[in-house]
């Protein structure tokens, strides 16, 4: 039997119980022929975070963040440190919010293997309760790729479980830390398809996260316009209009970058014109 060796990352700050019972998930999705490190940035936690994980679970490697990396420049530092550890066949981006089914990780193989780990494979995840996508891969239009059985591909990927081959890792690298909190990982994609490599999504739902059914704060007429302009030059603003730019821009030109430069700003002005 073939032996695998992966390297699993992660990011965290103060949601110690969900980073617990994620880790504590995790260790239940391991085949037997694989073997596991886990790299957890503790990015300024309060709660702590750090201090329980290195307790409950002294295997993990827990490295601490500044306070301000944020989802992608945590992932990065995860990243970074893993590659310096270690070689490693496979690494596996995870969100602490997610929970892995049993067969997860041996399914998130079975489709890299498939195709010759010439892709990068993005998880699909349901609602635990209504079993209805919410997070995974979109094809070009930006709509969901929903599992059927079979390995699909799709255009955008969501960061929340992704399996990188080395021979992926190889050529694209780590996580582009421009980008502090969000797009890291539709960056990501677009560098791997630039690549030649494809994105794909697994067969089946591998696990759950609840989706954010809210838009971000600066999307509502009835917040302040200070207050709108503040959630969206937040790290935390989903579309900073910074950071999307060079995305944009970046990956499918000047022109679309401008008009969605302008479009955010039109948005963040007069809420009410998108309904």
């Amino acid at each position: 039997m073939m032996k695998y060796k992966i390297a699993v990352l992660l990011t965290c700050f103060n949601r110690k119980q969900k980073t617990l019972a994620c880790l504590d998930n995790l260790w239940q999705t391991v085949p037997d022929n694989v073997g596991m490190d886990v790299f957890l940035v503790d990015d300024g936690s309060t709660d702590g975070t750090g201090e329980t994980v290195r307790k409950k679970f002294p295997e993990v490697t827990v490295i601490q963040g500044t306070g301000s990396l944020y989802w992608n420049r945590g992932m990065h530092l995860a990243w970074e440190t893993a590659a310096k550890t270690a070689q490693y066949d496979y690494y596996v981006l995870l969100n602490d919010d997610t929970f892995l089914y049993s067969s997860a990780m041996e399914e998130l193989l079975e489709c890299a293997i498939e195709r010759n780990d010439g892709v990068v494979v993005c998880a699909a995840f349901c609602g635990e309760q209504s079993g209805d996508y919410t997070y995974g891969g979109r094809d070009k239009s930006g709509n969901p790729v929903i599992p059927n059985g079979e390995v699909q591909p799709c255009f955008h990927i969501n960061g929340n479980c992704l399996l990188v081959p080395k021979t992926v890792y190889d050529e694209v690298g780590n996580l582009d830390p421009i980008f502090p909190h969000a797009i890291g990982d539709f960056d990501y994609g677009q560098r791997a398809m630039d690549k030649g490599f494809e994105l794909v999504t697994t067969k089946r739902y591998l696990g759950t996260c609840e989706s954010n059914a809210l838009l971000p704060k600066w999307c509502y007429a009835h917040v302040p316009l200070k207050e709108r302009i503040k959630a969206l030059y937040s790290p935390l603003g989903n579309s900073h209009p910074k950071y999307y730019f060079i995305y944009v821009k970046r990956h499918f030109g000047w022109f679309l970058a401008i008009k969605q430069f302008c479009s955010i700003h039109l948005r963040l002005l007069i809420p009410n014109l998108w309904k």
